[in-house]
């Protein structure tokens, strides 16, 4: 059977490289962005009816049937202590719909679309190390919105496997693209480069290639893992 998927934040850097694993298998994938392209679903997710809106398109592209969510779409945008209160509070608001309640809406219609097939479905989170480890003094509302992401994604696994319903996350650090990219040169460059063991960022084909597994292959007693890209600079 080909397999459906949906997968948010497919216009570059790690969602194109997702779309672009998955370019060989025997699925259909429907990706998402901001601005409509080919095989991408314009949706807004900074709006509160922005992800029940993209539900809702891709299952009429996909016949009805959705076999795996994959959560990529996020900002990351500075709100450094000193702004204006004002300021302050929307960039909190902003990224956490965008990075976490999008998403679990996105989860919920999942959940509430597999538990009614015998064979249930795959839910992939890409959240971050900032999960786990923070994130800059400009970056709190970053490193919370991807730790709701953890919590919720191991949520979902322990309160749904007896539906198979299996669910899983992808903690990258640093990653080759445009974002991580700009901050990183923000931080210091080689400097900040120096605190990762394996001496170089994760490119964005290695977050896609354990995306890949999860949503296809990795075994259902799995359900609830989080998996680690970040080159040993955060190890739990």
């Amino acid at each position: 059977m080909t397999l459906h998927i949906l997968a948010t934040g497919t216009s570059r850097g790690i969602g194109r490289a997702i779309v672009e694993r998955f370019a060989t298998d025997d699925v259909r994938i429907v990706g998402h962005a901001t601005t409509p392209g080919p095989d991408r679903i314009a949706a807004d997710l900074a709006m509160p009816a922005g992800a029940t809106a993209l539900w809702n398109m891709a299952l009429d592209q996909l016949d009805g049937r959705i076999d795996i969510l994959i959560n990529n779409a996020g900002i990351f945008e500075a709100a450094p202590v000193d702004l204006p209160q004002q300021e302050w509070s929307d960039a909190w608001g902003r990224t956490l719909q965008v990075n976490l309640t999008a998403a679990a809406d996105l989860c919920r219609h999942a959940v509430l679309h597999f538990r009614d097939r015998p064979d249930g479905g795959r839910i992939v989170n890409v959240a971050s190390r900032a999960a786990y480890r923070g994130d800059s003094p400009a970056h709190w509302h970053y490193a919370a919105s991807k730790a709701g992401m953890v919590a919720m994604t191991k949520s979902i696994a322990r309160g749904y496997a007896k539906d198979a319903i299996l669910a899983f996350a992808v903690c990258p650090g640093f990653t080759l693209t445009g974002m991580a990219g700009d901050y990183v040169e923000s931080r210091g460059g080689d400097k900040l480069l120096a605190d990762i063991p394996l001496g170089r960022v994760a490119q964005p084909e290695e977050v896609a290639e354990a995306v890949h597994f999860l949503s296809l292959t990795a075994p259902p007693s799995m359900t609830g893992a989080v998996l680690d890209i970040n080159g040993a600079s955060y190890v739990r």
